[in-house]
């Protein structure tokens, strides 16, 4: 297949939880390619989302001229896979896609499983997924050994940091039937407009999901700890997920219910705007969005020194911390607290950092040229 004027790229996207940071990606990259004309349609998990993500898929379907298909897919190795891959394999068929990008660790697997071909060529971003195991682990392992199985079929690897393409270098291997390339996460125009803080702002807020990784619990230990220190800090948790509960005994454990509030799933932006400073306290990260968000619209920021956020802050090291450990997270937070000022400025240099580097439009036009490239290398 070559991309011709009057022949538009036939690209499905393949996910399995159409949820989080990686789902936002596709829909942006989706809408970016439908603009640059080409013929688009997702597959999704139809296990999990919710009401948000039937509503996003609902709003994007009328421009995805390959569709929207929904299929049960189980998150860890299940019974069903056998016939969920089957079916999956029936509308890859059905579709004729000329790009087959699958996105994560197991619909990368199920785009992988299906051979090579002279009609399409296969795409793999992990988004961490099978990546996040430990190899010391049985999960770790399985996983790694299907990873390495699948390597060397697959044309493109996507990754969207170098820490991402690293992890996998080191843990899987380097490839060496497929191209490898590093394309940045990009955010929209709009996301440059500036938020305006709201009347009831905290001195901290979190935005994301409430998963381990994510590392929520580590933030509202820390406000316990700089409360106990003397500094009476507040906080404003935007998000939900498995550890919701959890994390609310937490709060109660700590007598925090009246500095500690849940304002359950928002817009990133407004979850902005609940709070002078933003912090993402994630245990592992690759190229996480509310990062790329955050720092568009020039919001106050500290974060963890983990996967691919070192990439986005660049020369501003200063503003991140050591990981999974409480004491830095405090020590964070109270240095950003007290010199606003300085915060602030770096508030403003790492917007136009963003700018520069993080906009849609760079990250589609890079995605479709490794797509040409690997056709050609073909």
């Amino acid at each position: 297949m070559a991309e011709t004027a009057d022949r538009p790229i036939r690209i499905v996207h393949a996910v399995r939880a159409p949820v989080g940071g990686i789902f936002r990606h596709i829909l942006d990259l989706a809408n970016g390619q439908i603009n640059a004309g080409h013929d688009v349609g997702i597959i999704a998990d139809s296990l999990t989302g919710g009401d948000r993500a039937n509503a996003a898929l609902a709003e994007i379907a009328p421009r995805l001229k390959l569709g929207v298909r929904r299929l049960a897919i189980h998150r860890e190795p299940h019974p069903s896979d056998f016939l969920v891959w089957a079916r999956f394999k029936y509308l890859i068929a059905r579709l004729r896609p000329d790009v087959l990008h699958g996105h994560g660790a197991k619909a990368g697997a199920f785009i992988r499983m299906l051979g090579r071909s002279k009609r399409f060529i296969r795409v793999y971003t992990p988004h961490g997924g099978s990546l996040h195991y430990p190899v010391s682990t049985w999960k770790g392992v399985f996983y790694s050994r299907l990873e390495r199985a699948l390597m060397n079929s697959t044309e493109l690897f996507l990754f969207e940091s170098a820490f991402a393409r690293d992890t996998y270098q080191r843990t899987i291997g380097t490839p060496t039937a497929g191209l490898v390339r590093c394309v940045f996460n990009g955010v929209t125009a709009a996301e440059f407009d500036p938020v305006t803080l709201a009347p009831d702002a905290t001195d901290v807020a979190y935005v994301g999901e409430f998963r381990h990784i994510k590392g929520a619990d580590l933030l509202i230990e820390a406000v316990a700890r700089l409360r106990g220190d003397g500094k009476p800090a507040t906080l404003t948790l935007a998000g939900d997920g498995e550890e919701l509960n959890a994390l609310k005994a937490l709060v109660e454990r700590h007598s925090l219910a009246e500095a500690v509030r849940f304002i359950g799933h928002v817009k990133a932006r407004f979850g902005f705007s609940k709070g002078m400073l933003l912090v993402v306290p994630s245990r592992g990260d690759s190229m996480p969005y509310v990062v790329i968000e955050a720092a568009a619209a020039g919001i106050p920021m500290v974060a963890a020194d983990v996967g691919g956020i070192p990439e986005i802050f660049g020369s501003h090291q200063e503003a991140l911390f050591a990981p999974n450990s409480v004491d830095a997270v405090a020590g964070a937070i109270k240095a950003a607290l007290n010199d606003p000022a300085n915060t602030a400025t770096r508030a403003k240099a790492l917007r136009e950092r963003i700018f520069m580097h993080f906009s849609q439009k760079a990250m589609v036009e890079g995605v479709l040229a490794s797509y040409r490239e690997a056709f050609a290398r073909r």
